[in-house]
C-alpha cells in the first residue's frame, strides 16, 4: 500500500525536525509522537509538537510549540527571527512569555524559517475567557495583572541593538500609522469612504509625540493565554514596534476586541478600572483617558485595513481560506463602529 502524500509529507516533516532538535538539544536520539497545526493562528502557522528526547541536557517529553510562516501574509508581520528575538528581550524584561528555546533561519530544513517555543498550558480563546464561568478565575485581578504585564514591555525603550529592527516612527507615532493606513489601503485599490471618514479623524486629532517604548501592537483577550490559576504567558509577537504607550492600552480596550461583552471596557473580561491600575503602579505613568479613546479608534481603524489585507490573501489566491474570506468581511462592521466614534460634532475647529 502506498502511502499517502499528505501522510509522507508528514513523515518527511517529522524526520527533519528531529533531525534539527538533536542537534540542538545535544540528545543521542529525538521522536517526535505528534506533531499537528494548531487553530488561532491568523497571521503564521502554528503546531504543537510532542518529542521524547533521550540523553543530553532536555531528556524526557518536551511539550513544544513550532511558529514558522504561513503560505501568505500581511505586509506589517515581523520575520519569525525578529519573532524571536522580542520574545528573548521580553522575558528578560520580566514579562510573562513562552520561553523561546530554538529558531532555525535555514529553509533547507523544513522549507521555512521557524522557531520553538515551550508551550503553555490554557486556553486563548476569546470568546471563552469573556465569559463569567471561563477559565481564569477572578477576571478583575486577571485584568490587574494584564496591566502589571504591558506596563513590563512598554519598560523597554529605544535605542536597543538587540531590537535594531524595530521601526522608528518619524514624527508623531499617530500621524505615522495613519500614513502606513492609508498607504495599505490605497494598496487594496478599491475605495473604503468610512475608513478614509476615519483615517482622516484620526489625522486631525492626532496628540503630540511624546514618549517611545516597545509597544505589542496586538495586546488584546485572544492573544494572552489563562489557566484555572490564572495568566501564564502573552503571545503573538509579530507587530511590535516602537510606538506611543497608550496605544496598547487602546487596542486592548477598543470594542472590537471585547467578543460581544461591551459593559466591560478592558478587553471584554472586566472594568477598565483595575487594568488602568495595574498598568499605573507597575510602569509609573498616569493613563491618559482620552489618549486611550483617541487610539480605540485608531484601533478599529487598524483592524479594519487588517481584515481587508487577510480578506485579499483569499481572494488573489494566495492562500484559499474560508476563515480569511470571513475575516475581510469584519470590515464592514468595524467601519460602523468607526462612523459612530467620529460624528461630525467631535471634529476640532480646523
Amino acid at each position: 500500500m502506498s502511502v499517502a502524500p499528505a501522510e509522507a509529507r508528514l513523515a518527511a516533516f517529522k524526520e527533519a525536525l528531529e533531525g534539527f532538535l538533536a542537534d540542538k538539544a545535544e540528545a543521542e536520539t529525538i521522536a517526535i509522537e505528534d506533531a499537528r497545526p494548531l487553530s488561532g493562528g491568523a497571521i503564521q502557522e502554528n503546531w504543537l509538537i510532542d518529542a521524547v528526547v533521550t540523553g543530553g541536557p532536555w531528556a524526557g517529553r518536551q511539550a513544544l510549540v513550532l511558529r514558522t510562516d504561513a503560505p501568505s501574509g500581511v505586509a506589517v508581520s515581523l520575520s519569525r527571527a525578529e519573532e524571536f528575538r522580542l520574545l528573548q528581550a521580553a522575558r528578560a524584561a520580566g514579562v510573562t512569555v513562552p520561553e523561546p528555546l530554538w529558531l532555525c533561519e535555514d529553509t533547507g530544513v523544513l522549507g521555512r524559517p521557524f522557531y520553538l517555543m515551550r508551550r503553555l498550558a490554557g486556553t486563548a480563546v476569546g470568546r471563552r475567557l469573556v465569559k463569567d464561568e471561563g477559565p481564569a478565575g477572578d477576571k478583575t485581578a486577571l485584568a490587574e495583572r494584564l496591566g502589571e504585564e504591558l506596563a513590563k514591555i512598554h519598560a523597554i525603550v529605544p535605542p536597543r541593538a538587540d531590537l535594531g529592527f524595530l521601526e522608528m516612527p518619524e514624527g508623531s507615532p499617530a500621524l505615522h500609522a495613519i500614513r502606513r493606513y492609508r498607504s495599505h489601503l490605497d494598496a487594496l485599490g478599491r475605495p473604503r469612504p468610512a475608513l478614509e471618514w476615519g483615517l482622516r479623524w484620526c489625522e486631525r486629532e492626532a496628540p503630540a509625540a511624546g514618549e517611545i517604548v516597545l509597544v505589542h501592537q496586538d495586546f488584546r483577550t485572544g492573544n494572552y493565554m489563562v489557566d484555572e490559576h490564572g495568566l501564564t504567558g502573552i503571545l503573538d509577537w509579530e507587530f511590535c514596534a516602537w510606538g506611543e504607550p497608550m496605544s496598547d492600552l487602546g487596542w486592548f480596550c477598543a470594542r472590537c476586541w471585547r467578543f460581544g461583552r461591551d459593559d466591560r471596557g478592558a478587553g471584554g473580561i472586566a472594568p477598565r478600572a483595575p487594568f488602568y491600575q495595574g498598568y499605573e503602579r507597575a510602569s509609573g505613568r498616569r493613563v491618559d483617558p482620552q489618549a486611550v479613546a483617541y487610539w480605540e479608534t485608531v484601533a478599529h481603524i487598524r483592524w479594519a485595513v487588517i481584515a481587508l489585507q487577510q480578506g485579499e490573501r483569499h481572494l488573489s489566491g494566495g492562500e484559499a481560506s474560508l476563515d480569511l474570506a470571513l475575516t475581510g468581511r469584519i470590515a464592514a462592521e468595524l467601519e460602523h463602529e468607526i462612523l459612530r466614534v467620529t460624528p461630525p460634532e467631535r471634529w476640532t475647529a480646523a
